[in-house]
């Protein structure tokens, strides 16, 4: 199947389970006209985040790479009236984007952009002793991973659930000879999870919108 192919389908699926959604089309129309990059999760993605964080019945939600806060939005919806959803980021125009869009969304009470480099963000938040976790998404830039994973191991409980996007790169995360700092991101990302006892965990390909990707997940065990 080619791009076009794996693009109808995501459409198909999005006009037939999803729907018309002004508010994310909203959030995205923010995003462009302030030139962030299109690299968003697509709709069918943001809704599974969103039914993750429902059968998990969380309450609080962190984020590792806002971005103009469109999987935010989505995962926002999960949440009782007295949840909480922190997302990460690093860009001040994504933040401010995002909390644009978080805010029209009505999300403003429940949700937090923090702003700054993530891996001082997670420490912010360790040493302010935040309550565990029930969901982590990680979005950010691969070259991090092992380290957002390990922060999100330490900030979540038994039975909270760690999704990593963008874990197959096209198919290079199988190349161990890869120079790419995103796959070695990646590659470590997997040795790590692999050497911990704590977790148990799955990777995922995908084809879609989104072109040849996929996602890890990630459950830390009682």
């Amino acid at each position: 199947m080619s791009q076009q192919q794996w693009t109808a389908v995501d459409d198909y699926f999005t006009e037939v389970l999803i729907g018309h959604d002004p508010v994310l089309d909203a959030a995205q129309q923010a995003a462009d006209a302030a030139g962030l990059p299109r690299i968003a999760v697509s709709a069918p993605q943001g809704k599974q985040l969103q039914l993750l964080a429902e059968t998990l019945g969380a309450r609080r939600i962190l984020e590792v790479g806002t971005l103009g806060g469109y999987s935010a939005i989505w995962m926002a919806r999960a949440l009782p009236a007295d949840g909480r959803l922190v997302t990460l980021e690093i860009d001040p125009v994504h933040a401010d984007v995002a909390r644009g869009n978080l805010k029209h969304a009505g999300f403003a009470e429940i949700a937090e952009v923090r702003l700054g480099p993530a891996a001082d963000s997670l420490q912010q938040l360790a040493d302010e002793g935040a309550d565990p976790f029930d969901l982590v998404f990680i979005d950010a830039d691969k070259p991090g991973n092992p380290v957002y994973f390990a922060w999100a191991l330490r900030l979540t409980r038994p039975g909270s659930l760690i999704v990593v996007d963008n874990t197959v790169r096209a198919g290079k995360v199988a190349e161990a000879d890869s120079t790419d700092p995103a796959v070695l991101g990646v590659r470590r990302l997997h040795d790590a999870i692999a050497a911990e006892p704590r977790v148990s965990a799955t990777s995922i390909q995908t084809v879609g919108a989104k072109g040849y990707d996929g996602f890890t997940l990630i459950r830390v065990r009682a």
